[in-house]
Parts: structure tokens; sequence; C-alpha cells
């Protein structure tokens, strides 16, 4: 084949493949974000699941999410450290919070070289927050010892 009997350029070719890379840069890129925001998701649904219980002031189950233990009950002497009774006093009706009638997940934060996430909720729409611990290993919750600043209007593209 010489250079005078190549094909003729096909325009609609072109465009197609360039359409081509254009929406899988987009595909990719979204995938990609998707990936980074849903990385805390089972830290971010535990705590869901503890908010929730005790909205619904079943502080038994929630006691046992905070441990991830659904089974405390049977071993009540693994937990001396944080028993339920201390629980109770720290999220019951008397609790710092009082009783639960709205939360909302706010943001979460892994530190880096860390064996857990902060995980920052809003509860009873107060403008003060609990920050949480969860340990990635088997999702026990905790008090966070640092705090978590999360809520600007670029966080939810970020967190």
């Amino acid at each position: 084949m010489t250079l005078m009997d190549s094909q003729k350029y096909d325009e609609s070719r072109e465009r197609r493949r360039r359409n081509l890379i254009i929406v899988a840069v987009v595909v990719v890129l979204i995938l990609a974000w998707t990936a980074y925001h849903f990385r805390h998701y089972p830290e971010r649904r535990a705590v869901a699941q503890f908010l929730e219980q005790l909205q619904k002031q079943n502080y038994e189950a929630a006691y046992g999410i905070w441990f991830h233990d659904p089974d405390w009950k049977q071993h009540q002497q693994k937990y001396s450290n944080y028993g339920y009774a201390d629980f109770y006093r720290d999220w019951g009706p008397g609790g710092e919070w009082g009783l639960i009638r709205s939360y909302e997940v706010d943001c979460s934060y892994s530190p880096s070289d860390s064996s857990g996430v902060i995980v920052q909720a809003t509860v009873n729409k107060r403008l003060e927050h609990p920050y949480f611990w969860v340990q990635k290993s088997d999702h026990t919750l905790s008090f966070s010892p640092n705090e978590v600043q999360c809520g600007n209007w670029f966080g939810w593209l970020t967190e």
C-alpha cells in the first residue's frame, strides 16, 4: 500500500473515539470520588446504628453496638471498665445529650497511621457535637480523644 492508496480520513470515527475517551475519563473520576467518599461508610454506619438505638431508647442494644457485641449480657464481666450503668449514665435520658430525638452523622476522618476513624455527629440539632472513635478492625465505639472539623460548603465533596 502506498501513500496514495491510504484510506480516507473518517471524521465521525475520530469524533466517536474522542467522545469515548472523554466518557471513560469522567466515569473513572466519578468512581474514584465515590470510592473516596464512602471509604468510612462502615464506621459511619456503626455510629448511625448506635444513635438510632438511642433514639428508640433501646439502651441495651445501643450498649451492644458500642462494644460490637449483641450478646454482651452473657459476659458482662468482660466490659467492667465501662459497665452498663456507666453507659446509661452517659447516654441515657439524664446524660449529657438527654433523650435523643434527632441525629445526623456529619463527617468522618481517619488520622494517618491509625487503627480507627473519628466520626462527628449532630444530636438534637445542638451546636456541640459528640465525637466517636470507631475501631476499623471490629467497629467498637468509644469516645474520641480528638475532634474533627467539618461542615464547610466544600466538605460534603471532599470528606
